[in-house]
């Protein structure tokens, strides 16, 4: 009889033992476990953690630069849609309506982004429109103004400096036209399989320092991968230097940021009534679950997190230019102009006193000659991608991808220019150092779209906390 009960208890036990987790088999994973275990700590290359940027940006950022995004300012952007891919000719154009970017009418964009788009003052204003008149009467150089003829000359001369990273759309063409990004936002278009995957494997296998015999991780246009091409793949990331290494994870955290928004606002329920839009937790799943792909999706969110560093990073070494009493967010409407610059000026001031930012001072920091050398590849790879936005065969991806490549690019500029910065005068034209309108507006608009994307990531971990 005691033998029978030492075994029943035994028995009891052991079952309580696995139930909770104590045996030799553990309750299996939740799905947010399998995308978000490995999402945390500290990020490589870094000395900041997951966990500092989330609670960063979810509760002290994120509501304020929405807010901004908002304004006119920043939500009308012009852009050239139509310009060839300068690659290949088989673009196959999305026909879904999704696809589609309504450009605004005339009337309603602001008179004063209008009459200056790519300039930021009331006073950059009236001198580009005495510009513009001359030459619309056919006016010889000589019969500008002093003060404009040296204006116009800098801003040119800026504009096609060598300091910027993007291709620059030419907004002055006729095909250019300015969108309201709040009535074309960007979320899932159903725009994919070969025609997308040819884009980023351009991206990735052409413009990333990357080599033909390293195959990248569930590339969906190379056959038979295995574990052995991923461990040669990382093998090689890590032997680059920290540039290279970073300009990888800086398109690999854009690439996942995406494919975030996608998964958060994805066309979930069509009637003739009205589209739902939300989130789509197999789509999230299938991009980023640890096992589902294989262990790349958690390295694609901690670059989308690197990614924000870089960007935050930009942002706070250029409050000064910001600063200059000069500057306005000029829309024609002085009282919000006003108020808008004051939301800015908080919300830049907010981001400088994050307290762990990326120390970009590692960057080309070798001989001199070799860094200028890595700093222009840099640069000229950059460039390349922003070119391959315009092979982008849907139009509202299109947009997008532009914008975001642009805001990083600038991003990237501003890193790469503090002594200019340094340097700029208290008043007056900013003639060493400038960002046009486009790269302001493209600048923080980048930035909101990750800033969305650490937002969402947090959304994602609660309706996935209880799925296995």
């Amino acid at each position: 009889m005691g033998r029978r009960w030492g075994f029943l208890i035994g028995l009891v036990g052991a079952v309580w033992l696995l139930g909770s987790g104590h045996g030799g088999q553990q309750s299996p994973e939740t799905a947010a476990q399998r995308c978000f275990c490995q999402v945390s700590g500290y990020l490589d290359d870094c000395t900041c953690d997951v966990e500092t940027i989330d609670r960063f940006n979810n509760y002290r950022l994120f509501p304020r630069l929405q807010k901004l995004l908002e304004s006119d300012y920043f939500r009308y952007y012009k852009v050239n849609l139509k310009r060839p891919c300068p690659f290949w000719n088989d673009i196959s154009q999305c026909g879904r309506r999704d696809c589609a970017v309504k450009p605004c009418q005339s009337d309603e964009v602001p008179d004063g982004i209008k009459s200056a788009s790519y300039k930021y003052s009331e006073v950059a204003n009236n001198l580009i429109e005495e510009c513009e008149q001359a030459e619309r009467l056919g006016a010889v150089d000589e019969s500008l103004s002093e003060e404009t003829q040296k204006a116009v000359l800098q801003w040119t001369k800026h504009d096609d400096s060598s300091d910027n990273f993007c291709e620059a759309d030419d907004i002055q063409s006729p095909d250019a036209e300015y969108v309201d990004l709040l009535l074309n936002p960007e979320r899932y278009t159903g725009y994919k399989g070969p025609d997308a995957w040819k884009i980023w494997n351009v991206i990735y296998e052409e413009n990333c320092f990357k080599p033909q015999t390293i195959k990248r991780p569930l590339s969906p246009l190379a056959s038979g991968q295995g574990k052995s091409e991923e461990n040669t793949f990382y093998s090689w990331l890590e032997g680059l230097c920290v540039e290279k290494r970073a300009f990888y994870r800086l398109i690999s955290g854009l690439h996942a940021s995406i494919n975030v928004h996608l998964s958060a606002r994805y066309l979930l329920q069509e009637t003739w009534l009205e589209k739902k839009w939300g989130h789509n937790i197999t789509e999230f799943q299938q991009r980023f679950d640890g096992i589902l792909t294989e262990g790349e999706g958690p390295r694609r969110l901690k670059n989308l997190y690197f990614l924000y560093l870089i960007e935050l990073r930009a942002l706070s070494k250029v409050v000064p230019f910001f600063e200059r009493p000069d500057f306005q967010l000029f829309t024609g409407n002085k009282v919000h102009d006003a108020e808008n610059k004051m939301l800015l000026l908080e919300i830049l001031h907010e981001i400088k006193s994050f307290p762990l930012h990326f120390d970009e001072n590692s960057f080309f920091a070798g001989d001199k000659k070799e860094a200028n050398k890595l700093k222009e590849d840099f640069r000229l790879h950059f460039r390349n991608i922003s070119r391959i936005m315009d092979c982008v065969g849907c139009f509202k991806c299109r947009l997008w991808g532009k914008l975001q490549i642009q805001g990083l690019g600038t991003a990237l500029k501003i890193l790469f220019s503090e002594k200019l910065i340094a340097n700029m005068p208290e008043s007056g034209p900013s003639y060493e150092f400038h960002l046009t309108r486009q790269e302001i507006v493209s600048l923080f608009n980048a930035f909101g779209r990750i800033s969305t994307s650490v937002k969402e990531l947090e959304n994602f971990r609660n309706l996935l906390q209880n799925i296995h």
